[in-house]
């Protein structure tokens, strides 16, 4: 069976030019100016270069709710340069006075209801990787990474953080922008003649997206496939070293109460480094990083048998991330940045932060066809804790081929710190090691997007079936959307590098669904999708089968609706707890066929208040459950956002299994005092782990990318107050350009 579908993967996959369609390539390009005067960063396009009424690039076409007029409201953008910077210029118009929608002054704003111009630039025109810099009317800046041709959200990496500076201006019936992006905050070729470009604009008021390069509607907005040229009047320049530093200073003091322990006040110090290695590779170096003012995850209620998988958030791993991170696929990764500083205590069983001592990592473009990355990390041996140091090494290559597809290689090595009764470096005993090839398929015009890879992993004994192998194609156009996949993770592949919730299966998830676009005012979009899930192994034959039918209907005004029928088959291979509370187990070999009805709902983002609602009931095991996740926000202008995520399930299971109400409560209080000003408060409680959390963060931007953090974090039981644990840290840290 997993030579079968191999090989008909392998001959789709490498064969894209059977079904890739060619893109149109008569739209007219983009042009930079050579800059001969300076400009006065104002938002006030007076300028020479600004006012030249040549060189503007306009109709924006639609991308939402159509994609067959042109924008009901004109956009404009032009685009200058000199040996230092990259200068933009972006007017949008509107048909008359209006307000404007920003969800919140804090950088790096997310979703569909905010107003906003983006730029998006492929610096190499490799139609796969690019940066994207955005702004809205109030002068709010975001800017992140596009990653394997932006087909899906998670291809964009809004978490990378550098230095540019812009302005924007709101005028009675129109707003305008002015940015200056210094080149040495991207990565290009030197001499290079032009780039892939486009200009994306967000208007709450009609609830429209547009773009000046058209795309689509069923292609994700930031899909690089559609991308045009943007023509410099002359070869760029790089005129400085590109070198960052960002040193910070820290203090932090912390009690156990459960353990009986306290840290004093405590200061340490460290910092980073990013250094410009030729036109497109970047050498980040971190020594004793201190990541305390990451925000806390959100927690969830787990009903599964398997581990959850959190996002990683620490800015060190973030930048080219995608090189490491986009190996394998969500139930198979061969890398999960997040292994590293965090460690299994001895004495307790439970996962401690381990301290990183250091950490080094390059990684960028060799030339227009090939990627590389390195990563190395050494962690601290703690004594106490019984956990010796670690060694991480990450090595990965990408070669660009066809039209933007590529091939990767990864290898990933943990080597644990020898102990006393080793004479050596590194324990012989204790390594892991990982090495792996993948294949990502991305057409030309965006319709056909795969993924086949096959990894392997190593350790000190030899053992059966160290594998897991995949093989993914997706196909979608304007109606139909179909998938097909096939998985197969031997029972003893161990990446510990990495994250696998379960071993020793068999995979097969096709799926077919279809879209209507009415002509109506209120739907934009609705059809239905059927869905098979099926899991297998060689011993226990079938384990797992979803069969879910469900019906979409997306509204012009952006709230959406999902009704689906599931249809769920399981076998216990394990005994299985489940409400998760420590009752009774059902017992391993047994099996259970369940139906469920789940309704989800998001509201319109642009309201005042909003909601996510899913709501799921019926049979569940023995018994059956209802179940409801909502989170409902509350918005007032872009100072306050108030929100509350709520989770509840209510599980009733015939005796000896316990029944169980599980509730998690998160209201979130966000305060954006000014651009450079925040609060967030975040307050968990969750029976299911009988945890109560309280975090709060202050962030001062007392200087562009540069930071000051005060933290304080702290954990009770619910029931009486009792604490658990609770900590206090104050964070300096200060970006410098040299």
């Amino acid at each position: 069976m997993k030579s079968l579908f191999g090989t008909i993967s392998i001959l789709f996959l490498f064969c894209p030019f059977l079904f890739a369609q060619q893109v149109d390539e008569g739209n007219s390009n983009a042009f930079a100016f050579k800059l001969k005067e300076p400009i006065v960063l104002d938002g006030i396009l007076d300028e020479p270069i600004w006012t030249d009424s040549e060189g503007w690039n306009g109709e924006f076409r639609q991308y939402f709710p159509s994609d067959t007029s042109r924008s009901q409201v004109n956009t404009r953008v032009k685009v200058a340069f000199d040996e230092n910077n990259l200068y933009i210029a972006a007017v949008m118009e509107n048909n008359g006075p209006r307000k404007y929608v920003s969800t919140s002054l804090r950088r790096d704003f997310r979703g569909e209801q905010n107003d906003a111009i983006v730029f998006v630039f492929d610096t190499f025109n490799d139609k796969t990787n690019a940066f994207q810099f955005g702004i809205n009317p109030y002068g709010v800046q975001r800017e992140g990474l596009v990653s394997n041709g932006g087909t899906r959200s998670e291809d964009l990496s809004l978490a990378w953080d550098n230095k540019w500076f812009s302005v924007a201006k709101i005028n009675e019936n129109s707003w305008q922008a002015e940015v200056v992006i210094p080149l040495t905050s991207i990565r290009f070729n030197e001499g290079a003649q032009n780039w892939n470009v486009n200009f994306y604009r967000i208007d709450s008021h009609y609830g429209e997206r547009s773009t000046w390069s058209p795309v689509p509607r069923n292609i994700p907005i930031l899909s690089t496939a559609f991308l045009r040229k943007l023509i410099f009047e002359e070869p760029l320049k790089k005129s400085s070293a590109n070198i960052s530093l960002i040193p910070y200073t820290a203090a932090r003091a912390s009690k156990n109460f459960l353990e009986g322990t306290q840290e004093e006040l405590t200061p340490s110090f460290g910092g980073d480094a990013k250094i410009g290695i030729g036109p497109a590779l970047n050498l980040d170096l971190t020594f004793n990083p201190d990541f305390s003012q990451v925000e806390v995850d959100q927690q969830v209620t787990n009903l599964d048998r398997f581990e959850i998988f959190f996002p990683e958030r620490r800015q060190f791993f973030l930048e080219n991330a995608d090189l490491f991170d986009s190996f394998g696929q969500p139930r198979s990764r061969p890398f999960f940045s997040r292994r590293i500083g965090v460690d299994i205590d001895s004495a307790t069983g439970q996962n401690v932060q381990s301290k990183i001592i250091y950490g080094a990592r390059l990684s960028g473009k060799l030339n227009e066809n090939w990627r590389i990355g390195a990563m190395n990390m050494q962690t601290a041996t703690d004594e106490n804790a019984g956990i010796a140091g670690k060694n991480f090494t990450v090595l990965a290559v990408q070669k660009k081929v066809f039209t933007r597809s590529n091939i990767g290689l990864i290898y990933v090595d943990r080597e644990s710190l020898a102990l006393d009764e080793f004479q050596q470096l590194f324990d012989p005993t204790a390594y892991n090691r990982l090495i792996g090839a993948d294949y990502n398929l991305n057409s030309s015009n965006g319709k056909w997007t795969g993924k086949v890879f096959y990894h392997r992993t190593f350790e000190s004994t030899d053992l059966e079936k160290p594998y897991s192998f995949n093989t993914y194609l997706l196909f979608t156009d304007i109606h139909w959307n179909w998938t097909f996949s096939f998985q197969d993770v031997g029972k003893s592949f161990n990446p510990e590098v990495g994250f696998v919730p379960r071993v020793d299966f068999k995979r097969v998830n096709p799926d077919v669904s279809y879209l209507f676009y009415p002509k109506s005012r209120l739907i934009n979009r609705h059809g239905p999708k059927l869905e098979y899930e099926g899991y297998w192994n060689e011993t226990l034959g079938q384990t797992d089968r979803d069969i879910n039918l469900s019906y979409l209907i997306r509204f012009n005004s952006l709230s959406e609706l999902t009704v689906t029928q599931r249809n769920r088959y399981v076998y216990l291979f394990e005994d299985f707890d489940p409400t998760r509370t420590g009752g009774e187990p059902l017992l391993a070999g047994t099996d259970y066929t369940n139906q469920t009805i789940r309704i989800e709902y998001e509201s319109n983002p642009r309201n005042v208040f909003n909601i996510k609602l899913e709501a799921e009931a019926g049979e569940y095991f023995t018994g059956n459950f209802q179940r409801v996740i909502s989170q409902m926000g509350l918005r007032l202008g872009y100072l306050a956002n108030i929100s509350m995520n709520f989770n509840y399930a209510r599980i009733r299971l015939p005796e000896p299994q316990n029944d169980a109400n599980l509730v998690l409560v998160g209201p979130r209080i966000d305060l954006t005092f000014t651009k450079n000003l925040f609060w967030t408060t975040f307050i968990q409680y969750n029976n299911q782990i009988d945890n109560l959390n309280i975090n709060t963060r202050l962030q001062w931007r007392y200087a562009p990318v540069s930071d000051f953090f005060l933290v304080y974090t702290d954990n009770y039981f619910p029931g009486d107050f009792m604490p658990k644990q609770r900590s206090l840290v104050l964070k300096l840290n200060y970006w410098l350009n040299l």
